[in-house]
């Protein structure tokens, strides 16, 4: 079937009060990984490109491996920016093809994220493309933030009501205790803001850097309203060690396919258990 916006599913998820994976997209085996857990699963699911991956394989590539694997399959699939960060991105995404789209203005003072934000989704809603943006600030786990100092980078309910009523934005990433990368401790999520959140501005809310997260959490910030999970860390951890492993056990292995098929039969191991974690098995 034709990639679908990720309001769509999200809609969707709203209703049965599951969440949608969406699954960073690097290259060819993870495309097909994918796609292969989630006709496993029979659950809708979004792939996502970051500005390293464009940078990486080209949007022309990311673009045709995508809808080509969801021309394929059965199952709801939309393609997605992760973290755009200009409006130049987003449209050139847009033109491509892709079906949603993120704009990324945390880093802004919050009238300079709500006017780019508006922005895009000007354009976005006249070609039907799905928009998500974010406030707070999601930190990398390299970040040393002290807990007195959490405050501040997590996302303000106040301003969270304020910004999605000011922009009509689809979906909302917030901050409240996820990080991009490997954690170094057990991350330790901020429930009560994230239900005071989901109170005030009734729009799906999104978690970025779950990889690393406890699932029990996880199923928790599901329960009280986040309808999207980020993962790449994992299923990066997951390709790599299966290659790894490879490697090490034949060095003179020279066949690519080799060295790639374990990897990719790990990372769809790895997606399949999150699915079934989001609750969004069995919901295509």
């Amino acid at each position: 079937m034709p990639l679908v916006p990720v309001t769509e599913l999200l809609k969707k998820a709203e209703e049965g009060k599951y969440a949608v994976g969406a699954f960073n997209v690097n290259n060819m085996e993870i495309v097909q990984a994918i796609v292969a857990a989630a006709e496993a699963e029979k659950a809708p699911v979004i792939m996502q490109a970051s500005q390293g991956a464009i940078k990486y394989a080209g949007i022309e590539y990311i673009y045709a491996l995508a809808n080509l694997a969801a021309s394929k399959t059965s199952v709801p699939v939309a393609l997605h920016l992760d973290h755009g960060t200009s409006f130049e991105q987003c449209m050139k995404c847009i033109r491509f093809g892709f079906t949603s789209v993120m704009i990324d203005g945390s880093k802004l003072p919050l009238q300079e994220n709500i006017a780019l934000t508006k922005k895009v989704i000007e354009v976005a809603r006249a070609t039907g493309v799905s928009v998500e943006a974010e406030l707070g600030k999601i930190g990398g786990t390299e970040d040393d933030i002290h807990v007195d100092e959490r405050d501040a980078f997590f996302t303000d309910p106040e301003e969270a009501l304020t910004f999605v009523q000011q922009t009509g934005v689809d979906s909302l990433a917030i901050a409240i205790g996820t990080a991009h990368g490997q954690y170094k401790g057990v991350p330790k999520l901020d429930f009560a803001r994230l239900e005071k959140i989901v109170g005030l501005v009734k729009i799906p809310i999104v978690l970025h850097g779950s990889s690393g997260v406890p699932d029990e959490a996880i199923q928790e910030a599901i329960g009280l309203g986040v309808r999207k999970v980020n993962i790449d860390t994992n299923i990066r951890e997951a390709f790599t060690n299966a290659c790894r492993q490879v490697v090490e056990s034949n060095p003179k292995e020279i066949d690519p396919r080799k060295v790639l098929s374990p990897a990719r039969e790990a990372a769809t191991e790895v997606i399949r258990q999150k699915i079934r974690v989001f609750g969004s098995a069995g919901r295509a």
